[in-house]
């Protein structure tokens, strides 16, 4: 990880005690993961959706505010996740059999006018 990405990371100290890490970080683009630990996991050693959910407001969170003006700063007002199965093992990263995607779309003056979420399936 580049020293401006640890220094992201360090923004954020509980994303950085859940061991989250950046690859890529952007105005328009966060890639972040997380490895699966014991002390993560719910029983069974499934990693707790608290985690999960954490690891995206986290990553959203940071590509929001690599967009803000300058001396701006964000917090999320609202959040939604849905679960499509545990994690036992491995790191947390883009799905392979399904992405959810956000999409903003703006009119010419940067207005919000409409926002669509959706869970595509990878085929």
């Amino acid at each position: 990880m580049s020293a401006d990405l640890d220094a992201l990371v360090a923004l954020m100290p509980f994303a950085g005690q859940l061991g989250l890490v950046l690859d890529e970080a952007g105005a328009d683009r966060v890639v972040a993961r997380l490895d699966w630990a014991p002390q993560l996991c719910t029983t069974a050693g499934v990693l707790h959706g608290g985690v999960l959910m954490s690891l995206a407001d986290s990553a959203g969170a940071l590509v929001t505010f690599l967009g803000l003006p300058e001396g701006k700063t964000t917090a999320t007002i609202t959040s939604t996740s849905h679960m499509f199965r545990p994690v036992t093992a491995g790191t947390v990263h883009r799905g392979r059999t399904t992405v959810t995607a956000r999409t903003s779309v703006y009119d010419a003056a940067e207005r919000l006018v409409a926002q669509t979420i959706q869970v595509q399936a990878v085929r």
